[in-house]
């Protein structure tokens, strides 16, 4: 009898048409990848780059010109890409997905960013990638304590104000009743 099997990591999938020994090739040139079909645009691609490197951020850009069936095959492409560049943000893109990796930015302002960079055109999809990434955001974990700070107060105070007025009834009810 056998036990059962438990696979602690999804595999990643990368489609077959990728030749990722081309993608991290390229990439190591000058931080970006393209299929044939988006050679026009490496020059926009490199200054997309140089624009996010003046900001701070390690732009890594590869765009494949096929949709996978979903997009987590780009995600295991960028993921790839980013083990090979430690400290690089990486966005992977195909006409109609995006996928991303990065250890400077929280998976939140990632998929935002993916969602923007889902237009289809390569150069205009990490021009705004770039801009979610540093764009500034409300601040959620400040506002969060404060709500719950000011919700503990009110249920301290709501709790003071019944015991008072217990006392308060209590008392009133004694000395009426000397009287």
């Amino acid at each position: 009898m056998t036990e059962a099997q438990f696979v602690g990591f999804l595999p990643g999938y990368i489609p077959p048409e990728i030749d990722m020994d081309r993608v991290q090739s390229d990439v190591a040139d000058d931080g970006i990848s393209v299929a044939p079909a988006y050679q026009a645009d490496i020059p926009a691609l490199r200054q997309v780059v140089a624009d996010a490197r003046e900001q701070g951020i390690d732009l890594k850009i590869v765009a494949i010109d096929i949709n996978p069936p979903i997009d987590t095959p780009l995600r295991d492409i960028a993921t790839e890409v980013g083990m090979a560049n430690p400290g690089s943000t990486v966005l992977a893109m195909s006409p109609s997905y995006a996928g991303t990796y990065s250890t400077d930015f929280d998976r939140v302002t990632l998929e935002a960013g993916e969602d923007l960079a889902e237009t289809g055109n390569p150069v205009q999809s990490s021009t705004n990638f770039v801009g979610e990434l540093t764009d500034s955001h409300f601040a959620w974990t400040p506002f969060t304590i404060v709500v719950i700070f000011v919700t503990v107060l009110a249920v301290v105070a709501t709790r003071m104000l019944q015991k008072w007025g217990k006392r308060a009834s209590g008392s009133k009810a004694a000395s009426t009743s000397v009287d």
